[in-house]
């Protein structure tokens, strides 16, 4: 199936969605609150069709570029020439508010004596590390008013979609003298950066690594990024640096193919969140669907244990030779809370002598087939989460 196929069927999934949310309403008989989801269907229907006029409308553009009839991305080098010239008298008070934010973070994250590299890492890693990824509808379409597609809002209250990571990324990177340029795919649908390393071009994608920072969408050159990301070829410029592509930089070679499920236990056991390897014993032709064999089987084991997750990846270096990078990402430990087992006994007791009642009350029943809620509220929201469910997925 096609990308655009994709998209009309998903927008299908969705009405279907509120349609079936409109219909257990009505069974509950809350009018009221029917009223609400035909509203928010009717302005749903309305966004989902200034989404399909707008697909697949490449501007062959960086700036002024309007996404899904929702907002327009706007260049904000005023803002880095007036941070680098040191006056900002022509500077909005937003802008100024946005510039003050944003050197904030790089005298937080940024030192004497980087280099562009070490300067992009930082910047990467902040974005990656300290932001909340908003999934809303479609990665580039916010599910708040709050400016998650542009720097001011993403640096006041740090939620981005993907437009507003590499807004953010771009006026960090041209604040620091560092050459980078937005780029879309093709359909308008994602973006993410291209940013220039001692004049070679490299393919960065923040949001995609978002709240990991497992460097998996890091440095990447136009191959490695062709296997996840789409985009107009003819106007952004090629990007073939390899110099400072993460595997490339921390490769660590091991013997064959048959060493390949030690290295990625030794991997799974540290605190790291990739691991590159290359081979001492050249990978040819005839090794290849036994390599992709064995990156198969250990997936498949290994996977979503211990609520982690493992991809991996080949590609070539700069001599031709193949090179395995592993992509680890473990979930929840941010979440993770530091108490004993006691205190947790008390808190879980707390919670079921004060809500117990209300949470039996309210929760969803089986045989009657709907939603109970307070006030109706939650069946809305019910629909909103299967919508963007289907969206994602």
């Amino acid at each position: 199936m096609s990308k655009g196929s994709k998209i009309i069927c998903t927008l299908l999934v969705i009405l279907l969605v509120y349609s079936a949310a409109i219909g257990t309403i009505s069974a509950l008989g809350q009018l009221e609150l029917k009223k609400t989801v035909e509203d928010n269907n009717t302005e749903m229907t309305e966004r989902l069709r200034k989404i399909t006029d707008s697909y697949g409308e490449d501007p062959g553009t960086e700036d002024d570029v309007l996404i899904c009839g929702e907002y327009t991305i706007r260049s904000t080098r005023h803002i880095s020439d007036a941070y680098l010239s040191g006056d900002t008298s022509a500077l909005s008070d937003r802008d100024k508010e946005t510039l003050d934010m944003a050197k904030a973070v790089l005298d937080e994250i940024i030192t004497d004596g980087m280099t562009d590299f070490e300067k992009e890492e930082a910047a990467y890693l902040w974005l990656t590390t300290k932001l909340h990824a908003d999934t809303g509808l479609l990665d580039v379409i916010p599910s708040t008013d709050d400016g998650a597609d542009n720097p001011y809002g993403v640096l006041k209250n740090h939620d981005a979609v993907c437009v507003g990571y590499a807004t953010t990324m771009r006026l960090f990177m041209q604040m620091l003298g560092i050459e980078c340029k937005v780029i879309h795919s093709s359909d308008l649908i994602h973006s993410w950066n291209l940013v220039n390393l001692d004049g070679d071009w490299y393919h960065v994608d923040c949001y995609s690594d978002a709240e990991a920072g497992n460097y998996a969408n890091f440095n990447m050159d136009d191959t490695r990024a062709r296997s996840s990301h789409d985009w107009n070829a003819e106007f952004f410029p090629a990007a073939n640096g390899t110099k400072y592509s993460y595997a490339e930089m921390n490769a660590v070679e091991i013997k064959n193919i048959y060493s390949i499920p030690k290295a990625i236990k030794k991997l799974l056991e540290s605190e790291q969140s990739i691991g590159c390897y290359t081979f001492r014993q050249k990978i040819g032709p005839d090794d290849e669907s036994a390599a992709a064999a064995m990156i198969s089987g250990i997936t498949e084991r290994v996977d979503g244990l211990n609520e982690t997750s493992i991809e991996c990846v080949w590609s070539k270096n700069a001599d031709g030779d193949f090179v395995l990078s592993v992509y680890i990402t473990r979930y929840n430990e941010e979440n993770e809370t530091d108490v004993n087992e006691e205190t947790q006994e008390k808190i879980d007791q707390a919670i079921e002598d004060a809500l117990g009642d209300y949470i039996s009350e309210h929760q969803y029943d089986d045989s009657d087939d709907y939603y109970w809620s307070y006030n109706g509220t939650n069946a809305f929201e019910a629909a909103e989460i299967a919508t963007t469910a289907a969206v994602l997925l």
